[in-house]
Order: structure tokens, then sequence, then C-alpha cells
């Protein structure tokens, strides 16, 4: 696995050229309980110059290791980024530019705020912590506080 990802500006057809590969997982920084990454960022990308601009397209995929949001069960997925696009500023002084940063950013902003081990996950029961998705708890769930309830009967707006 690669550490940075660097496209050699001198080197580059004019045409373009097509770079894929795997960045190291320890790019991501990430080193919580709840989210790590394994197996390393994997890119497809057609990066291009013009003029003075450097265009990359492509797609980006990370593996996670996950702890639902809602039960607490361990879990794995994958996070892509179909559209990954950046533009990078060069001059004839410009030797290598490194996309690290960028592919990085484009991983990050792609996880989900909570995520889930599945859409349907029924979470946990909130009296006795029994994971609903393995069938009902035996807890008697008594009506909430009322008090609040008119408020509820209110048609705001109309």
């Amino acid at each position: 696995m690669d550490e940075k990802l660097l496209i050699d500006v001198a080197r580059l057809d004019p045409e373009g050229e097509d770079y894929e590969g795997v960045l190291d997982d320890a790019v991501l920084e990430m080193d919580g309980e709840l989210l790590r990454p394994f197996a390393g960022i994997r890119y497809e990308l057609f990066v291009q110059q013009f003029g003075t601009e450097l265009l990359v397209r492509g797609t980006l995929a990370q593996d996670f290791e996950a702890v639902c949001a809602r039960c607490g069960a361990d879990f794995d997925f994958t996070t892509t980024v179909d559209d990954f696009t950046t533009s990078v500023e060069i001059d004839e002084k410009t030797e290598f530019v490194d996309l690290t940063d960028e592919l990085r950013q484009s991983i990050i902003l792609s996880l989900p705020s909570y995520p889930v081990c599945r859409q349907d996950c029924q979470g946990v029961c909130a009296t006795c912590g029994k994971n609903l998705n393995e069938g009902p708890c035996t807890c008697t769930h008594e009506e909430q506080d009322s008090r609040w309830g008119a408020l509820d009967a209110l048609e705001l707006g109309k």
C-alpha cells in the first residue's frame, strides 16, 4: 500500500493518465472505538492537465469496522465516493502534486453521521437494553406522560 498519492506533473501524458491503487489506512488518522478504517483507500482516478490546472476525477472506496448507532452491534461497511473531482492549480515549477489529503477529506465527508448495521435496525429497548433485532422484549411499556399531549393537537401554520 502507498502512503501518499503523488502525481508526477512533468511526466504526465498530455492526454491524461489513469491512476489506480490503494492508500494506507493510516492516512485517515482515525483512532476511535466506534469507527475504524481497514484495508486502505482504494482509488481509480483519471488525471489530466489543462494549462495551469490539474483535473482529477474518479471513484474512491474505504472499508470500515463500526458499531451500530441503534443496537450497538459490530458490523462492516464500505463507503464510496463515485463522483470524486478535484482541481489543483499548478505552474511551471510544480513537479509533484500530493492528492492524499483530498482523497482523505472526500472519504471522511462521505461517512454517515450515525452508522447503522441495516436500515431496518430496531435498536435496543430503552428499559431493559435488549436488542430488538433479536425479538421483542418482555418489558411492560406504560403510556407516556401526557401533560404535553394537548400541544400535539395544535394545528400550526394553517
